[in-house]
């Protein structure tokens, strides 16, 4: 859809660019580049002349596929009985292709936050100033902080979080913390807890403890560093499974005043790296909001970004954290990064923008995303603003929703194209596949050596994955319930083969084999000890929904050493694709009708409860309250697994659409009442045919299974273009 109405384009050959962008191009980006902006843009049209064809030509073969999928199991309706018959299927279909010798990627250029160091990630939507400057700073976080305000420690005994500081609730933190320290790293004979002092003696941490005796730590080597005197040091930096820990002195501080040793808290080093997102978490579909997530990206950089906000009832501005100073062991300086590693995630292949029309017609996002992206940059490989992002001169691009080793291979062109035009030098780009697609789970390893040279993450997320899983094999049968899918034979095996394929093609010691998000921001206490489980799966990352999730998930990374995990993970053999390519099918009795109402009301609250943010206010991600009131974070993966489960639903006879209508129908009062303190919210419920947020969220449901490959972008997309009319 072409936004005639309120677009104005400058002409540029066969591009239209939106003025809006190019005055942001013209104006902030090349300023202080050794780039031509009219080299650039001939550069960029000539790209799309060779690759738009190309594109289109993968997305037709997305289509072709799933024509001869639904053909196969709608003359094979069920279970896969013939694994061997089914896979010589998908082989001559072209869906499964041929498994290469082995090989190990290169890693060149990786900096140590991916290719060296376990733990946490964060994924943030960049078109969002504050939280993408939090989430830069997350690198270090208060454990005290974290604590205190979380589940995490109990309410009990008088424990409250609510009001002022609570002293009871204070202890139990600060016990908390200090039987962290001593799990991580502890003293030759005693407690943290029991600690009156920390000093530095001939360039060793030692404690006087409150017996008299003096302690050192049980391994030496971990300490790293140190702040103040070395009688009375302000700071203790400890080095653990590559993490640091930062003690804090301060006596005179209301907690360090009350601490044996003066301990006023404890930092940790945290998100190693960030995903400033430009896809499923930010709703941008015309050039105004994309400049608005492309401006972000360039203040990030750059290294002014700032948002000024009200805390306290004072205003303060936020911007990025400066780095960390110490003196090392031996009294030499010693520097720390204050901010995260920023990756950027670009949109996919499907989706187009009208911020530009090449030939009349809106450009592939993907294809633009990365000249854009790639253009900003260039001001860190030059130095030219505050801070460094990538010391080792590399570009961090997350590639979403590629099907196959063909489609990550067209990415990959792509990249030389804008290196080409840059300037760049070969592999300057490097690539994380997301590995969300059925496509790419199947054709894993093939995937990788399409990006060899120039990888540095593979990922799982459930949500998308089963998303696709459902929409792939729709024909086959009626999906279970979507609370099941986490238990089935097919799930386990993605994550495992996700692993070890990474593992047999080298990722150990060079880059990041990572794991998906926890979605309840809510429930740390659940978290701490659930997450546990993706660094013990051989995971170097996981992604976490806040920096306080991370600065939690961030004790899984000091409990499992993840690198000694992954050595004893190498000896294991890549689990077949039988596992991965059964389908998790109702067998036997339909579900109660109770079940099948209760399964799609909480379908579409969850729908609605998303898709009224986005239509109405063009909020790609946030914390969603569910169907009993508990805030879980939403994106478009989230929404595709549930529209995806309701159109088979109805397409098996599970349900009817009477039925969907009236689940959302019901559903659209109670998000309606959970709005109702926004006063810029608008009702969705009675006036149903207005309200196009309700008719966006019900149109994903009806008209889900005809959608490409299940995806809701382009449904949203139309609808909120309408909301903008």
């Amino acid at each position: 859809m072409v936004d005639t109405v309120s677009s104005v384009y400058e002409t540029i050959g066969s591009l239209a660019i939106d003025q809006e962008l190019h005055g942001f191009l013209i104006g902030e980006v090349f300023p202080g580049l050794d780039i031509k902006s009219d080299a650039y843009f001939i550069a960029f049209e000539n790209a799309l002349k060779e690759l738009v064809p190309e594109n289109v030509k993968l997305l037709r073969k997305r289509d072709q596929l799933k024509q001869q999928l639904d053909e196969w199991h709608l003359a094979n309706p069920g279970p896969i009985n013939d694994q061997a018959a089914y896979q010589s299927f998908l082989r001559d279909i072209g869906y499964l292709v041929e498994e290469g010798t082995d090989f190990e990627i290169s890693g060149d250029g990786l900096d140590p936050e991916v290719s060296q160091i376990p733990g946490p990630q964060l994924v943030v939507p960049i078109n969002n100033a504050r939280y993408a400057l939090n989430a830069a700073n997350a690198r270090w976080g208060s454990l005290y902080d974290a604590l205190y305000g979380n589940d995490v420690i109990s309410e009990e005994g008088g424990a409250t979080k609510a009001g002022g500081y609570n002293p009871i609730r204070g202890d139990k933190v600060i016990a908390y913390a200090k039987r962290f320290l001593d799990d991580t790293a502890p003293l030759s004979a005693g407690s943290h807890a029991d600690v009156v002092k920390y000093q530095i003696l001939g360039g060793e941490l030692v404690a006087l403890m409150a017996s008299g005796d003096m302690a050192g730590l049980e391994t030496s080597k971990l300490f790293a560093g140190y702040n103040g005197d070395e009688g009375a040091p302000t700071s203790i930096l400890l080095r653990h499974n590559d993490l640091h820990i930062d003690i804090k002195i301060d006596r005179k501080h209301p907690v360090g005043s009350a601490d044996r040793a003066g301990v006023s808290d404890i930092h940790l080093e945290a998100a190693l790296s960030t995903i400033m997102d430009c896809e499923d978490s930010v709703a941008a579909v015309n050039a105004h909001e994309k400049v608005g997530v492309y401006r972000n990206w360039l203040g990030l950089i750059k290294g002014d970004l700032s948002v000024d906000m009200t805390k306290g009832g004072k205003t303060i501005t936020r911007s990025l954290n400066q780095d960390r100073q110490y003196s090392g062991v031996g009294g030499e300086p010693l520097k720390l990064k204050g901010r995260s590693l920023m990756l950027v995630r670009n949109v996919g292949h499907l989706m187009t923008n009208v911020a530009i029309l090449f030939d009349g017609k809106p450009v592939p996002e993907g294809i633009m995303d990365a000249f854009v992206t790639g253009l900003i940059a260039l001001h860190d490989l030059k130095a030219s603003g505050e801070f460094r992002n990538s010391e080792h001169g590399s570009v961090y691009i997350v590639k979403p929703k590629m099907h196959g080793p063909e489609e990550v291979a067209f990415a990959c062109k792509l990249f030389n194209t804008v290196e080409d035009t840059l300037g760049m030098a070969r592999h300057t780009l490097k690539i994380g596949i997301m590995d969300e697609e059925r496509r790419t789970s199947a054709n894993l390893k093939e995937c990788i050596r399409a990006a060899k040279d120039r990888i540095f993450f593979i990922n799982t997320g459930f949500l998308d994955r089963t998303g696709d899983e459902i929409h792939t094999v729709m024909k086959a049968g009626p999906m279970i319930p979507k609370g099941d899918m986490k238990g089935t034979a097919w799930i386990k095996t993605y994550e495992d083969r996700n692993v070890q394929i990474g593992l047999k093609c080298g990722f150990l010691g060079k880059a990041q084999i990572g794991k998906g998000m926890w979605a309840m921001p809510d429930e740390m206490a659940r978290m701490i000890k659930e997450k546990v489980g993706h660094p013990i799966a051989g995971a170097t990352t996981a992604w976490v929904p806040s920096p306080t999730a991370g600065t939690l998930h961030a004790l899984h990374y000091h409990q499992v050493d993840v690198k000694a995990r992954q050595r004893e993970l190498m000896a294991s053999e890549v689990s077949s694709l039988d596992g991965l390519l059964t389908l998790a099918l109702i067998e036997g009795d339909s579900p109660t009708e109770e079940a099948v109402t209760r399964e799609l009301e909480q379908n579409a609250q969850s729908i609605l409860g998303y898709v009224v943010r986005w239509i109405d206010h063009g909020v790609g991600c946030s914390k969603v309250p569910d169907i009993n009131d508990i805030g879980l974070m939403e994106d478009r993966a989230t929404l595709r697994i549930s529209a995806q489960h309701m159109a088979n639903w109805i397409m098996h006879g599970v349900c009817d659409e009477s039925q969907v209508i009236a689940a959302f129908e019901k559903m659209a009062v109670k998000v309606d009442a959970q709005n109702a303190s926004d006063p810029l919210y608008q009702n969705m419920a009675p006036d149903y045919e207005v309200s196009i947020a309700f008719k966006a969220a019900l149109a994903l449901v009806l008209e889900g299974a005809e959608q490409p490959s299940g995806y809701t972008e382009p449904l949203l997309d139309k609808y909120r273009h309408m909301k903008l009319a």
